[in-house]
C-alpha cells in the first residue's frame, strides 16, 4: 500500500521539524517545503503556525500560501491547520488592539482568551462532537495547548449546511475550569479543511493517533 504524500508547508512560521517527524512516524511520505507545486499536489497539506496572527499571515502571503490553501480547498483537497495555522483560517484576528485579515475560510474572530492565566499552556481535554473522525478512539484523551488567543465563538454553527460541504464539526476546550473561563474552539472538521488549536505533534500517543485519523481521510 502506498503511503499518502503530505506537504508540511515551510514558510518560516511553525513547528515544522516536529510535525514532519510525527507524520513520518505514523506512515506518511512527508516533504517539508514551500514549493507551490508540491504543496498543491500532495495528498494532504499541513499549515503550521507559531507566533502572532499578523506575522503568520504576512509569511503565508509572501509564500503564496493563501493561494495554495484556496486552490486546494476549491478542489476538495485536504488541508490541516495547526495552532496559528488554524487561527488564520478565520476571518480575522485581533492582537494588542491590531486587527488583521485571515484567510476567511470561516467567519469569526481570533481574540485574547478570557481565562485566569494566559498563555493557556499544558494538557487539556476536549469536547469532541458526534461523528468526529479526527478524534475517533481518542475522544477522552488530553492534548497539548500553548496559546494566548483563540476563537471563542464559531458563527458558522454546527448544524448549518455551507452549500459546498457538510456542516462543520466543532470541538471545544477550556483554559481553566468552566467557572473561570469561556470555551474556545479546539478543532474544526469542515469538509477538506481540518484544524487543531493544540499541537498534535506534541501531544504524545493521542496526537499521533489524531494524525493517523487525518491520514486515513486522504
Amino acid at each position: 500500500m502506498t503511503s499518502p504524500t503530505v506537504c508540511v508547508f515551510d514558510y518560516g512560521f511553525g513547528n515544522v521539524r516536529s510535525a514532519t517527524r510525527a507524520l513520518e512516524h505514523v506512515g506518511a511520505d512527508v516533504t517539508l517545503t514551500s514549493d507551490r507545486a508540491v504543496a498543491e499536489n500532495a495528498d494532504g497539506l499541513i499549515v503550521p503556525g507559531v507566533g502572532a496572527f499578523a506575522a503568520v499571515m504576512e509569511g503565508l502571503r509572501a509564500a503564496r500560501g493563501d493561494q495554495i490553501v484556496g486552490r486546494r480547498l476549491s478542489g476538495g483537497r485536504p488541508v490541516l491547520g495547526i495552532c496559528v495555522g488554524m487561527q488564520v483560517m478565520f476571518e480575522r484576528g485581533v492582537e494588542h488592539g491590531i486587527e488583521s485579515e485571515g484567510l476567511d475560510q470561516w467567519p469569526g474572530v481570533v481574540e485574547l482568551l478570557q481565562a485566569p492565566v494566559v498563555p493557556n499552556m499544558g494538557w487539556a481535554k476536549v469536547e469532541a462532537p458526534q461523528g468526529t473522525r479526527l478524534f475517533s478512539g481518542i475522544e477522552d484523551e488530553r492534548f497539548y495547548f500553548v496559546h494566548s488567543y483563540g476563537a471563542r465563538e464559531f458563527p458558522l454553527g454546527t448544524t448549518e449546511d455551507t452549500g459546498r460541504f457538510a456542516a462543520p464539526l466543532v470541538t471545544w476546550s477550556r483554559a481553566g475550569t468552566a467557572e473561570q473561563s469561556d470555551a474556545f474552539v479546539a478543532a474544526v472538521e469542515n469538509g477538506p479543511l481540518s484544524a487543531t488549536q493544540f499541537h498534535p505533534e506534541k501531544s504524545g500517543d493521542a496526537g499521533l493517533q489524531l494524525l493517523r485519523n487525518w491520514l486515513a481521510t486522504l
